[in-house]
């Protein structure tokens, strides 16, 4: 399928880029500035100097790596090259226990990683712009909550060890900032849902997701932009391993070990769907009653709780998917 196989190595000021036979032979390797000129110039000058190359049949990989890896994606979306966009910790499973480690050898591991695996390629698209400008906010507006976590942390945790005037000078003189904050993150989600309500197909699933007991817009939004709208991840199962709610039994022989839920996963949405959880079992009638009866069968709460986590997956898939709000037989179904 593929005649060539490309690794490249993300950093934030240069690309190594290490080019690959099918036999995994390194035909062609560079350091590269981190820019897209840099990258399309060095492929257009391989696609004259290795014969049988061609930038179609090439199939690129590399890790996601934020910010740094946009350079490279918008010259490889340009030139129409295959694009695989691989999570760094599986690529690094993959390799196994390695000698050495240098930006140029990680450059031809990971070209061999997308040569031993292309049958397992799932090919980068570009996100909607909508749901670009959606995700820069989304991030912007978790920095400023941080912020102000940070500022509001000592004042609550000092409670009892300042005197009441120490207190109040303290809270007087954080009392500004705190405020400019909150109108901050008060303008970014009002940005965020402008975004979402200008876009029809967006504020269609939005209002569906917005249905389910628990969920608000941060966890909305953030499904949204994990699935690209539903789009890049539709299988609510594989979703629910990706954010870490899923147990995998470990057993080996005669020893049969608990089911541990998988630490690669997305931390920011298992932390919002755990939130979600907890509010669903207080508002939700069938969520509660199944949380309530498993306590009451001597469950551990955590594990009820990541059960639940692992059912709002579902009724959010589901909801979204088939363009419907919920219905408490939804939740009565899965309980």
């Amino acid at each position: 399928m593929y005649t060539h196989f490309l690794g490249l190595d993300v950093s934030k000021d240069t690309l190594d880029v290490a080019l690959l036979s099918p036999q995994c032979q390194v035909l062609a390797q560079a350091q590269l500035a981190n820019t897209p000129s840099a990258l399309s110039q060095w492929l257009k000058a391989q696609a004259k100097q290795v014969p049988g190359f061609a930038v179609g049949t090439c199939l690129a990989c590399l890790e996601h790596t934020g910010l740094y890896c946009r350079p490279a994606l918008a010259a490889l979306d340009q030139l129409a090259l295959p694009t695989w966009l691989e999570h760094a910790a599986q690529i690094k499973v993959s390799m196994g226990q390695v000698r050495g480690k240098t930006d140029k050898a990680d450059a031809v591991r990971i070209g061999q990683y997308a040569a031993r695996y292309q049958d397992r390629v799932r090919l980068w698209q570009p996100a909607r712009p909508v749901l670009v400008a959606l995700d820069r906010l989304s991030a912007r507006r978790a920095r400023l909550v941080g912020l102000r976590q940070q500022l509001q942390a000592p004042l609550t945790g000092s409670a009892g060890f300042f005197t009441p005037a120490e207190q109040r000078v303290e809270q007087r003189a954080v009392a500004p900032t705190l405020r400019a904050l909150t109108k901050a993150i008060t303008a970014v989600a009002a940005t965020m849902q402008q975004l979402i309500a200008a876009d029809t197909d967006l504020a269609a699933v939005y209002e569906c997701l917005l249905s389910v007991p628990g969920v608000g817009p941060v966890v909305a939004t953030e499904l949204l932009l994990t699935t690209g709208a539903f789009t890049t991840r539709s299988d609510a199962k594989r979703y629910a391993s990706y954010a870490g709610v899923v147990p995998f039994e470990r057993s080996s022989g005669q020893h049969r070990g608990r089911g541990r839920v998988s630490h690669h996963a997305n931390k920011r949405v298992k932390a919002l769907l755990h939130l979600a959880a907890l509010s669903a079992v207080r508002w939700s009638k069938p969520l509660k009653a199944y949380y309530e009866r498993k306590v009451a069968e001597g469950k551990p709460k955590l594990l009820v709780l990541n059960n639940v986590r692992n059912k709002l997956v579902h009724l959010l898939f589901a909801c979204a998917l088939n363009q419907r709000k919920y219905d408490e037989k939804y939740a009565t179904a899965l309980a």
